[in-house]
């Protein structure tokens, strides 16, 4: 027992020491298989995207050091170009979702600040050009009639919405995926998604996360991708690979 412990103290050691690129681990990698594949980019909303979000403190300067907004447009012009399917998981709080009594550290500060909140789920009265709608420049994608818009997830991943339902039903059982925030929902999709026995390869660039005196979300995220995902790619990467499958 005490070999063992020591033989995986020196491996994660090793791991940790080495850059997340070249750690010390197998890329199963994924096929892009036409009609079984799709695009899912979770929050791509202004909240998180916008230099006017209530966010854009402690995300912009990942967003903007990994040029996220111009990547994720990137893949909803290579998806729609290649009529591969395109999903959106989002993330909206209703007056009814204040009345919780209790919350983690991140759901209560979102709460706080009135991130994602919208009216009722049954109106869209101040929605256009809140912190809860699109990010203009991806609407044309996003309302064009064919991208699937799932039910909103309340906390982080897609236990609380409809995502893995409509996925299934489309026969899809591979997940290029990009989005916000990438240690918070981005993460929780692909961890939930890897459970739900879906193949999934997440877009390191096309995601960002928050920094704050606890630590970096963003390299903590890249971590956890490069160990859990069956592989991580580049924009560039991925839109290649989107392009060579159609």
């Amino acid at each position: 027992m005490k070999l063992r412990i020591t033989l995986l103290a020196a491996i994660f050691t090793a791991i940790g020491t080495t850059s997340v690129a070249n750690a010390a681990l197998p890329d199963p990698g994924m096929e892009i298989v036409s009609g079984r594949t799709a695009l899912l980019i979770t929050d791509p909303q202004n909240d998180f995207l916008s230099p006017q979000g209530v966010t854009w403190g402690v995300v912009g300067k990942s967003v903007t050091e990994n040029n996220t907004v111009a990547n994720i447009e990137s893949l909803f012009k290579a998806a729609k170009a290649g009529d591969m399917p395109v999903f959106v998981s989002p993330h909206y709080y209703y007056p009814a979702d204040h009345g919780w009594q209790f919350e983690g550290a991140l759901e209560k500060l979102m709460h706080n600040i009135g991130m994602f909140d919208r009216k009722g789920a049954l109106t869209t009265e101040g929605f256009e050009g809140s912190g809860a709608d699109w990010l203009e420049r991806y609407k044309p994608y996003i309302n064009d009639g064919a991208t699937i818009v799932s039910n909103p997830h309340k906390v982080y991943g897609p236990e609380t919405n409809d995502l893995v339902l409509q996925l299934r039903k489309r026969g899809v059982d591979k997940v290029i995926l990009g989005g916000m925030s990438a240690n918070l929902c981005t993460e929780s999709h692909m961890r939930e998604l890897m459970e739900q026995g879906f193949e999934v390869a997440v877009v390191s660039d096309a995601t960002a996360a928050a920094i704050v005196d606890e630590g970096d979300g963003y390299q903590a995220a890249l971590v956890n991708f490069r160990f859990i995902a069956n592989t991580v790619w580049s924009t560039q990467q991925a839109v290649q690979k989107i392009n060579s499958s159609k």
